[in-house]
């Protein structure tokens, strides 16, 4: 919504009586871009961070824990100490990412029990 807002106040000034304002227009582009790129994708497999301008694939067992900052972002810290901020993850997306991980990544809120997080038996064919 905001992005449509911001196209729609920039559209009077971009179309008006002064010439060449047209690249008004990438402000609204740039903003969608980022919106639509920037994410943070948990798996079995782990993390898939992405940002406006990289990709990166955190495997579960490079992941030493996590780190929360002042403002409530979560950032993943290595086996080699380096942090990688996760886009999009909040303090209160952390039970989630311990249910997906299978309780590798503890869940400091409590809401979780053992019995949550315990890893998927893998399922056996009627064959067998």
């Amino acid at each position: 919504m905001a992005i449509a807002l911001l196209t729609i106040c920039v559209t009077p000034i971009a179309l008006g009586e002064i010439p060449y304002l047209q690249w008004l227009y990438i402000f609204p582009i740039a903003l969608a871009v980022f919106v639509i790129r920037t994410r943070t994708v948990a798996t079995r497999s782990g993390l898939a961070v992405r940002t406006m301008f990289g990709h990166r694939d955190v495997p579960w067992s490079a992941l030493k824990g996590l780190a929360i900052t002042k403002k409530s972002r979560v950032q993943a810290v290595l086996e080699d100490d380096t942090k990688v901020p996760l886009p999009t993850v909040r303090t209160r997306h952390l039970p989630v990412l311990s249910l997906v991980s299978e309780g590798l990544v503890a869940d400091p809120s409590g809401l979780l029990s053992a019995d949550d997080v315990k890893p998927a038996k893998p399922e056996t064919s009627p064959s067998e």
